[in-house]
């Protein structure tokens, strides 16, 4: 028969059982406080840091595993998006090419997406650009792969667009499809044309494919410089499409 003296003693032991679980959990809570804390010290300085503005334009001469160099151009929008131009030296005809699209910033690289999603990437080095690899890796190389701070109207080379372009009121917009940027077009009477016919009864945009190039074009209504879409060559316009087909 168990005497009040053994009750008591296995109620201490219990209860002494329940305290040491008690302090190890706490313990561990705290443990994981104090990483926490460290963790977020360590990340609030990187995370707090403001990135410092960029030039607008960058150029250089890049090395050419086929040709003498390639003469770069790259011109960095406020607007998140970006135009390159390239000329290939010593090369015969087609020498020379464009592209676009959107940009962004990590805490140590400049990230382009280009209009079919590949990506090329540089870094920051100084007041310049250093050129990496399509991994986002530094490229070893005796060559140099370094763009320089620059002041050059932008590009008149013709690069193939897709967007929804509407006419309305003498004025058009053309919506790129690659970047999501809605632009003004320069007055061109085949355009207005097109669209007269593709757009049917209604004023709903169709999509367009024209080879462009981009300019900066005073607002008529506020003279402000706005990026303007200028076409080059024969433009198609596809109706009962957007940008997804």
């Amino acid at each position: 028969m168990t005497n009040g003296k053994d009750i008591d003693q296995k109620k201490e032991e219990m209860v002494k059982k329940i305290l040491l679980s008690a302090i190890a959990v706490c313990s561990l809570f705290a443990l994981f406080g104090c990483n926490n804390r460290a963790e977020v010290q360590t990340l609030q300085p990187a995370q707090a840091a403001e990135l410092q503005p960029m030039q607008q334009s960058y150029k250089g001469v890049l090395p050419c595993a086929d040709c003498s160099g390639i003469e770069t151009s790259l011109f960095l929008e406020k607007d998140g998006t970006w135009v390159m131009n390239q000329r290939y030296q010593g090369v015969k005809e087609p020498s020379v090419f464009a592209s676009y699209g959107s940009w962004a910033r990590t805490a140590d690289k400049l990230v382009l997406t280009e209009r079919d999603g590949e990506k090329l990437y540089f870094r920051p080095k100084g007041d310049n650009l250093e050129m990496l690899d399509r991994a986002g890796n530094s490229i070893e190389s005796q060559l140099t792969y370094t763009l320089t701070p620059s002041k050059e109207a932008l590009p008149a080379t013709p690069m193939t667009m897709k967007g929804m372009y509407k006419y309305m009121a003498d004025a058009a917009i053309f919506q790129d499809c690659s970047t999501g940027k809605t632009f003004a077009v320069a007055s061109n009477a085949e355009l207005e044309r097109g669209y007269a016919a593709a757009r049917g009864e209604d004023y709903q945009p169709v999509l367009l494919v024209v080879d462009a190039h981009f300019t900066l074009q005073a607002s008529p209504d506020s003279g402000e410089l706005k990026k303007t879409v200028v076409a080059d060559r024969a433009a198609k316009f596809e109706p009962k499409k957007s940008c997804h087909d």
